[in-house]
């Protein structure tokens, strides 16, 4: 089963999957970008961008990171869980200049149409974001502030509502104000 975690920066992903490590043992943990060593580069170089990149660049790394992560981690391990911090459903959140349909026949074709079973949408409201981000050293992402990710955590649940119509997808949200241990428990009834 493939199972990844959606949602804006600041929101408890990684706290969650750092918890179903000690539940899931035996699971592949990856993450996008960055789940392969050309991830790693290509992640680095668009969140400290050392140069300015038109959206369509951007959109094109990201693709290509993707397609890599499918070929060395989720087409090798798909008769495995699988548990990923983010997944192409960012990636279609994120590319926001760009229509849904144009975005998922690229993204199928990075993934060879495997697509995940299940996500965990944990969603933040607009104090909680901003007072966790204002905890963290900022990359170039998080630097367009609490505005942009609001917007593309609206722009997150359409693309949940538009890929439900397109593949078989069950999609759990989670209040991600909501204690980290409730969440937990929550995530985990999930996925047995």
């Amino acid at each position: 089963m493939y199972v990844v975690f959606e949602g804006v920066d600041c929101v408890g992903k990684s706290t969650q999957i750092s918890l179903l490590k000690e539940c899931f043992k035996e699971a592949v943990f990856t993450a996008e970008p960055g789940g392969t060593k050309l991830g790693t580069h290509l992640r680095e170089l668009l969140l400290h961008k050392p140069y300015q990149l038109d959206k369509k660049t951007e959109l094109l790394l990201f693709l290509a990171d993707r397609a890599q992560h499918y070929e060395e981690v989720l087409k090798a391990n798909q008769d495995k869980l699988i548990i990923s911090d983010r997944s192409f459903i960012s990636g279609m959140a994120y590319a926001k200049d760009f229509e849904n349909e144009e975005l998922f026949r690229l993204n199928a074709f990075a993934l060879e149409n495997f697509f995940p079973q299940k996500v965990i949408f944990l969603k933040g409201d607009k104090n909680l974001i901003k007072e966790r981000l204002s905890q963290k050293e900022q990359d170039a992402i998080e630097k367009r502030g609490i505005g942009y990710f609001l917007s593309v955590q609206d722009k997150l649940e359409n693309t949940l509502q538009f890929l439900k119509e397109k593949i078989n997808l069950q999609v759990l949200t989670l209040n991600a104000n909501d204690t980290k241990e409730n969440l937990h428990q929550k995530i985990k009834d999930f996925l047995r």
